[in-house]
């Protein structure tokens, strides 16, 4: 089934409107390159999740794309868009469970980004990151900053358990004032993090988030996204089937988060792991979030030391799912302001 509708823009023939399957640590991964001109600066982006592939290769000729824009990005970069092992276009069954792990996801990431250098002719790009992604983005741009223009950080994870315990906090205020007596029950028998017993106490937190709306602010007169905006954008893609949409909402989602994922996710903290950048560093949140606080972004941006400007945005009227609006105002930063650290 399509849901095909017009085309939000154009590459022309001159650019670069691009599906490619690549073998990335391993394994077939496939990626979306776009760009008005290939001469460009290139813009890799990691989507969030794992198995959240928006930004992905389901964004072609879409502007709208949850965590940025993309019609005006395009014409400043070659955007990269990546279906990350396990999810979308780059869900195979045959993919080792063992390597679902931080650790490879950060070496396929580098993969992709020594691919990109060699092809564009480039010896650094811009690498941008949601959610889940800046686990990986953050961890390479510490790791070879030399690759890098520039690292920007949207909806940035910095320490995994104290966010979870940010996030217990917040959903047991909200049980507690909706008189959802169940549910702070089950809180109160979840205990504090780190949830590194099995995926159904981790995933306990999680659905009580996702039945709260943690990820959405919502005010009377602002239209709010929401996670069918996520699930239209997959069916009305030129280069989705229902399988990979099922590969990334449900099969690549199940096989993502692994036991051995969850004890990784418990180790993330990179007010230890990153205290340095040596690369210009951008990080973008939502005042509204609290699937991923703020608060700790914060403290890790006045802490962080790095080789060039650090800057901090806040987008005053979204949580974790950005509205169409500011969207646009995050492809704004990408490029007046992400694009100065590579042209001055």
């Amino acid at each position: 089934m399509k849901l095909l509708q017009k085309k939000d823009f154009t590459i022309p023939p001159t650019g670069i409107s691009e599906v490619a399957t690549l073998a990335i640590g391993g394994i077939p991964q496939t990626i979306l390159i776009q760009a008005v001109h290939p001469d460009k600066p290139v813009l890799l982006f990691l989507h969030g999740g794992p198995s959240m592939p928006i930004p992905g290769v389901n964004s072609r000729s879409r502007d709208y794309a949850l965590a940025t824009a993309t019609k005006e990005l395009v014409k400043h970069y070659v955007v990269v868009f990546w279906d990350q092992r396990g999810t979308g276009r780059s869900y195979r069954p045959d993919i080792p469970p063992g390597t679902m792990r931080i650790s490879q996801f950060v070496s396929d990431a580098e993969e992709l980004t020594d691919y990109l250098r060699e092809r564009f002719r480039q010896d650094k790009i811009v690498i941008a990151a949601h959610s889940w992604g800046t686990v990986i983005g953050l961890t390479l741009a510490a790791k070879v900053p030399h690759k890098l223009h520039a690292y920007v950080g949207i909806s940035q994870l910095i320490n995994w358990p104290e966010n979870d315990r940010l996030c217990r906090d917040w959903v047991m205020s909200e049980a507690q004032k909706r008189g959802d007596r169940k549910a702070v029950r089950a809180l109160e028998k979840l205990g504090e993090p780190p949830y590194t017993e099995s995926f159904e106490q981790w995933g306990q937190l999680r659905k009580r988030l996702m039945k709260y709306n943690s990820m959405i602010y919502k005010e009377p007169g602002l239209k709010a996204p929401s996670l069918s905006d996520a699930a239209m954008i997959m069916l009305r893609s030129p280069d989705y089937e229902l399988k990979h949409i099922y590969y990334s909402l449900y099969k690549g989602f199940l096989f993502s988060y692994s036991q051995q994922m969850i004890e990784d996710f418990a180790k993330v903290d990179f007010m230890q792991q990153a205290p340095r950048l040596d690369v210009p560093a951008y990080f973008i949140h939502g005042r509204k979030d609290v699937h991923v606080h703020g608060s700790l972004v914060e403290r890790y941006v006045d802490a962080l030391e790095t080789a060039g400007p650090k800057e901090l945005y806040w987008i005053e009227k979204s949580a974790h799912m950005f509205r169409k609006e500011d969207a646009k105002e995050i492809e704004r930063i990408l490029i007046e302001r992400v694009g100065a650290s590579h042209t001055s």
